[in-house]
């Protein structure tokens, strides 16, 4: 079966159906990992995206039951250069096109990935149609039309709070469209945690005994996610905060700074980025649309990070209000481990606070 491609420019791509039978539109988008498409699928911060893959061999080791991100899929749409109808594995359970089917999601193979990367890079992110139908003149007044959900944050959060135990210090987590990995980065690190929905009040937050606070990642505009925005103003001062991607933008627009969207984001696992305070370079896996503009930055708040490709700022911290974050994130899954020790070091560093308090105090 034939599937097909519009961007909102006008060009047309067709290829292959690999994927659900349908119509889905989405935000248009390029993720350059080797590898980890299980991992990019079930990633919330592609909430309503379609997602172009620049590696061009996808497929060959399958789905299997270990390496998901949340409970569901997120983009909507999914598009390749060689799909592999047999995959190697000994974890797999099926193929990627069965998984594509049973969540919905439009997948195109065939589709020239370099080409259309190309365009992305020229035109910028824009939004796209991909459906398994004939392109109608409805279809296109249909994306003329479309917007994305500015409640994307609230869409992919957990609706009520859960208990993940440890023996550690006391971390409140501020589900914003958390990944799977990131918790276990923390557990490995023995925090006792309590993972809240995006839209927890301060007063919850500040009653519940917590030594530090963690932003998560998630989808969409920042600006747009006003309830955790409102939060964290009120938290601030009060515990220690640490945010990663969009929690990390949300640190900055509350002690001050603007953000703004990236021409095409950045999507992968292959960023360079240096250390402000080391000059350590590391390669870093990155999945966001938008930055913090550093110029904004509070007199108080020192950049920590830089991208190494665009010169955007990657990360910062507020000393006197013991904030701080970053913007690619740590955990990698999928992309390198070169940043892992930063969560560790965050925690232990929370701990030891902590023991200091409690020296003074008996």
């Amino acid at each position: 079966m034939k599937a097909r491609m519009l961007l909102s420019n006008g060009m047309i791509f067709e290829g292959e159906s690999v994927g659900a039978e349908g119509t889905n539109y989405g935000e248009l988008v390029f993720n350059t990992s080797m590898a980890g498409y299980q991992e990019i699928l079930t990633d919330p911060s592609y909430a309503s995206q379609i997602v172009v893959m620049t590696y061009p061999e996808i497929g060959n080791y399958g789905i299997n039951n270990d390496d998901f991100e949340s409970n569901r899929v997120h983009p909507v749409g999914f598009i390749m250069k060689n799909y592999s109808k047999e995959y190697s594995h000994y974890k797999a359970v099926k193929t990627l096109a069965e998984y594509l089917k049973e969540n919905n999601v439009v997948g195109i193979n065939g589709i020239d990935t370099r080409t259309l990367t190309k365009i992305i890079r020229e035109v910028g992110a824009m939004y796209c149609v991909v459906t398994t139908e004939e392109i109608t003149d409805k279809i296109r007044e249909e994306l003329r039309r479309y917007e994305m959900d500015k409640n994307l944050v609230l869409s992919v959060s957990r609706k009520i709070p859960e208990k993940i135990d440890g023996s550690g210090i006391n971390l409140a987590v501020i589900d914003l469209g958390i990944k799977n990995s990131i918790l276990r980065e923390f557990s490995k690190v023995n925090c006792n945690m309590t993972v809240f929905p995006a839209d927890v009040d301060a007063k919850t937050i500040l009653s519940g005994g917590f030594d530090a606070v963690f932003l998560s990642n998630g989808p969409g505009d920042p600006q747009d996610a006003k309830a955790a925005i409102e939060t964290t103003r009120q938290l601030v001062g009060k515990l220690p905060l640490f945010g990663i991607c969009l929690g990390f933008q949300i640190l900055s627009i509350v002690t001050g700074a603007n953000t703004y969207k990236l021409k095409y984001g950045h999507r992968g696992g292959n960023h360079p980025v240096i250390n402000l305070e080391t000059n350590r370079v590391l390669v870093t896996s990155q999945n966001h649309g938008y930055a913090v503009d550093e110029e904004t930055l509070s007199e108080e708040s020192i950049a920590t990070y830089r991208n190494l490709n665009d010169g955007t700022l990657e990360g910062f911290r507020v000393p006197s209000l013991d904030i701080e974050g970053v913007q690619f994130h740590p955990e990698s899954a999928p992309g390198p481990t070169d940043a892992n020790d930063i969560i560790k070091d965050w925690v232990n560093k929370i701990k030891k606070e902590e023991e200091s308090c409690q020296k003074i105090y008996q």
